[in-house]
């Protein structure tokens, strides 16, 4: 099909997953297999979808050389025409779909996430603020099944956070939530605010994916490590042991620290799982610079020092500046993401084929 790429590569794939998924000891390791099945179900419905075009395409042929034959019966012409507007709008909408489908995935798509959410401009608000995004997040996290997992905290004596990060463990999680890096601005009266009047504040969001030990060449020798007592709101939450755990990489500069778990083994692992997925994002990060610069102020996967997105209170708006988006505020505090990353998501993906198109 004209325009289309070759579907013969992906065929090939399909048909080698196909021999490794019959292999008796396909499932010895789970998540790779579920990463081997997740890629054979989209390419099944990938060449079910290039049938499905390749049909219409031929069926439209059909169609428009009984229109342009002489001596057609004009009845069955009458019918062909009215059929092939219809299946004219179905084939354009099916061809965009499968041109979709064949763009290459993220490799991250599939990994785990790491969110970090932290305080900006705007003191107390702005530490109130980061407690209503986590939230949020853990919200529309249990409506999808998956997993939260605190991996550290510094509440505010106003009861927000002045930073907390978390791991969300399930299918396709960074593939949904990648756009959410930025800066996230609020509109609204803070409950403190006598006079009424409405206050600005922001907090960053940083999604990382999970990293695994093969994807970040991290040495101990590049590491300071350090314990210390974790300091709590008081009472049980306050340790007695020096179980807190900061890790700092020399070639970076990047800071870790971990103080949610009482062991210290168990802080070690859980800060150093930040530290990569750190470092494994500013890889991609550079990765992307030099490569895509092209790609530059559209979505791609956010950066965390651009404004993406507003929470006007007053006026129950939610407004997404990247693609014009305005939503109902109220369920969006809820957790009720699913409209917003979705239409993030197919954006993202038009702008891809575009720049493909365009031979960028």
């Amino acid at each position: 099909m004209e325009g289309i790429p070759d579907i013969a590569p992906f065929r090939t794939r399909k048909e080698e997953l196909d021999a490794k998924m019959s292999e008796p000891d396909f499932y010895a390791d789970q998540r790779k297999a579920a990463e081997l099945s997740r890629e054979h179900t989209r390419l099944s419905e990938l060449i079910t979808l290039y049938d499905t075009v390749d049909k219409l395409e031929s069926d439209l042929a059909e169609h428009k050389s009984l229109l342009d034959d002489p001596d057609a019966d004009a009845e069955l012409k009458e019918l062909a025409l009215e059929e092939v507007e219809s299946m004219e709008t179905e084939h354009a909408a099916k061809r965009d779909e499968l041109l979709l489908a064949m763009l290459p995935p993220d490799p991250s798509d599939s990994r785990n996430t790491i969110i970090e959410i932290r305080a900006g401009a705007g003191g107390d608000e702005a530490s109130l603020f980061a407690g209503d995004l986590y939230r949020m997040y853990q919200r529309f996290a249990d409506a999808r099944g998956w997993k939260v997992e605190t991996m550290g905290m510094s509440e505010s004596d106003a009861g927000g956070f002045k930073e907390v990060s978390f791991l969300i463990t399930g299918e396709d999680v960074y593939k949904v939530l990648k756009y959410e890096s930025g800066v996230h601005r609020v509109q609204r009266v803070p409950v403190t605010e006598a006079s009424g009047r409405i206050h600005t504040s922001t907090s960053t969001v940083a999604v990382l994916p999970e990293a695994e030990e093969v994807d970040v060449d991290l040495k101990m020798e590049d590491i300071d490590k350090s314990t210390m007592r974790a300091s709590g709101a008081g009472g049980q939450h306050v340790n007695t042991t020096d179980s807190a755990v900061q890790l700092i990489h020399k070639p970076t500069g990047l800071i870790v620290y971990c103080a949610d778990e009482r062991s210290q083994h168990k802080n070690f692992d859980k800060a150093m799982k930040v530290l990569r997925s750190r470092l494994l994002e500013a890889k991609q990060r550079e990765e992307q610079e030099k490569y895509a610069a092209h790609r530059r102020g559209q979505i791609g996967t956010g950066d965390r020092s651009e404004r993406i997105r507003t929470y006007n209170f007053p006026q129950s708006r939610l407004t997404d500046h990247r693609i014009g988006l305005n939503l109902s505020l109220p369920p969006i505090m809820e957790g009720e993401l699913d409209d917003l990353v979705e239409e993030l998501r197919r954006t993202d993906l038009k702008e891809r084929l575009e720049a493909l198109n365009a031979g960028k």
